[in-house]
């Protein structure tokens, strides 16, 4: 599949620079049963970085496990900031890359631009749809809306304040999805239960509400959140990748009860020095949606259509309520075991203007 010609100048940059920014997949176990494949699979991470305890990280354990099931090579580059995602591609090209991935909807543009310029190669792109684009380029998209419906119903059973809250790292479609449904969530729990819960930080109607301006300054994190704390509210749901970790550090200071519930991995997971703090979590299956665009071409059946992740088949969900599983009142357990059905069933549909 792969072109067997390599020019030695050009490979020994390519290995320089993916030394620099991450490297190549660990060494595969000996004597290890694996399928025979020469696919090389790679991928270029957004600023937050593979080890962002969020979607990057969710991305990048798709790739491995590619790695240690399909038995293909991998290679991958981490980006700090947007101006390295053209170098970065550029060099998991020189280095002969069949498919790479490209994760965050920040790369949208020089992921389209590339894949147009290569059309042998594959491209894949984590969290973005486009009206138009080249055939060898497959959108990974998700419905977050419908998993964090549930999370805003869960949340507003269980603030003792009243008062609920969320923010995002930048106002953009993928993550004002999320606070959309939290809302949304909100309000049915207040419909059904003649609530009055509030929410802080996000107005669906106006598509405006509280950004820290990126995904990586934790400290902006920590300071919403303590606002938000100190205005009463009492749960909180950062959309913001590591931006998130600090709504638990705010929590943590807060010492007053004051929950979190993480976005796109299972906080409870991936956030252990903060999990007795998660209430929940909204998942995005983005290393599913990763490893069956790898495999798809491992099989040879690879096609440009969009991936479309939906608590109907599995794509998002709902966290487990780990350490607080007894403390979330029963009536709300069932309350979402019966939203979600009638979401999967089509009898609710969760609406944001941010849909995939």
């Amino acid at each position: 599949m792969k072109n067997t010609l390599k020019f030695g100048a050009i490979a020994a940059a390519a290995a320089l620079t993916l030394s620099a920014c991450g490297g190549a997949g660990a060494t595969k176990d000996a004597g290890a049963e694996k399928p025979a494949t020469d696919v090389k699979a790679c991928m270029v991470s957004d600023e937050g970085g593979f080890d962002d305890k969020s979607f990057n990280q969710s991305g990048f354990e798709g790739l491995k496990r590619a790695e240690a099931e399909l038995g293909v090579e991998i290679k991958y580059t981490e980006s700090h900031s947007a101006a390295d995602y053209d170098p970065n591609i550029e060099a998991l090209l020189s280095d002969n890359c069949d498919i790479i991935v490209g994760v965050g909807f920040l790369m949208a543009d020089i992921i389209k631009e590339k894949a147009a310029a290569n059309p042998d190669v594959k491209f894949a792109i984590v969290d973005f749809n486009y009206e138009e684009k080249p055939e060898n380029l497959k959108p990974l998209v998700f419905k977050t809306s419908e998993a964090s419906y549930l999370a805003g119903y869960v949340a507003a059973g269980m603030t003792e304040t009243g008062k609920i809250g969320t923010f995002v790292g930048l106002n953009i479609p993928t993550t004002a999805i999320f606070a959309d449904g939290f809302e949304d969530g909100m309000k049915k729990y207040n419909e059904e239960h003649s609530a009055d819960v509030k929410l802080v930080g996000w107005d669906k109607e106006k598509q405006d509400g509280i950004a820290t301006g990126d995904f990586s300054d934790v400290s902006k994190g920590q300071t919403f959140s303590k606002q938000m704390i100190e205005q009463g509210v009492d749960v909180i749901m950062p959309v913001a990748g590591p931006v998130g970790a600090g709504a638990i550090a705010a929590a943590k200071e807060a010492n007053n009860g004051t929950k979190v519930i993480w976005v796109d991995a299972d906080g409870y997971n991936t956030q252990p020095d903060g999990k007795d703090l998660i209430l929940t979590s909204v998942v995005k299956e983005i290393g599913n949606s990763v490893f069956d665009a790898i495999k798809s071409l491992v099989d040879d059946q690879f096609t440009g259509e969009a991936y479309v992740g939906t608590l109907k088949n599995g794509g998002v969900s709902l966290a487990p309520f780990h350490d607080f599983d007894a403390k979330v009142p029963a009536e709300v357990k069932e309350g979402v075991k019966a939203l979600q059905e009638k979401i999967i069933s089509g009898e609710i549909k969760v609406e944001s203007k941010n849909q995939p």
